[in-house]
């Protein structure tokens, strides 16, 4: 099987890349890095969820829990409708340089999922960091999963947030 850095921003939006990548003979590893989320006990939720669903199907998973809220807010604040590119960088450069530095065959994310996250914006940025950090991109358009993963995670019990992670779409989501 070929091992492949998987970037996990929750475990309910693992659940169907996940199955997927393992249906094609791959062999994801999973990598936590989410300075976006905001506040803190919402990290703790995502991270905490994670742990339980890795267990539970048996997803190896490297975390890199360092909370850097200020190295986000630093980065994105200001940029307006540029703040989801800058955010995708941040965590999308990690997930490159991680599988680089493991030597996984290439990497992924699970923003790949979501029907409501910049679908053409992640591949690009991902791209350019895979370019960057000499390492395979493997991009699969996960989409098409989306209504199926939604039904696993409320099956499994999972924590299932309502909103991307990061502090404006927290507030996007409560000034409606």
């Amino acid at each position: 099987m070929t091992k492949i850095l998987f970037h996990i921003c929750c475990a309910p939006c693992a659940i169907y890349p996940y199955s997927r990548m393992r249906e094609d003979g791959l062999e994801p590893v999973g990598f936590f890095y989410n300075p976006n989320i905001h506040p803190y006990q919402e990290y703790k939720k995502r991270l905490d969820t994670l742990k339980d669903f890795s267990v539970r199907v048996g997803l190896d998973v490297l975390y890199r829990d360092d909370y850097d809220l200020d190295g986000f807010l630093l980065r994105v604040a200001g940029k307006g409708a540029m703040r989801c590119e800058q955010c995708y960088r941040m965590r999308l450069n990690a997930a490159g340089e991680a599988a680089a530095r493991g030597r996984f065959s290439a990497f992924t994310t699970t923003l790949l999922y979501s029907k409501r996250q910049k679908h053409d914006l992640i591949r690009g940025v991902a791209q350019e960091m895979a370019a960057e950090h000499r390492v395979e991109f493997y991009y699969e358009d996960f989409r098409h999963g989306w209504r199926e993963g939604i039904v696993e995670s409320k099956a499994m019990g999972l924590y299932r947030q309502q909103y991307c992670g990061c502090i404006y779409s927290e507030w996007e989501r409560y000034r409606k």
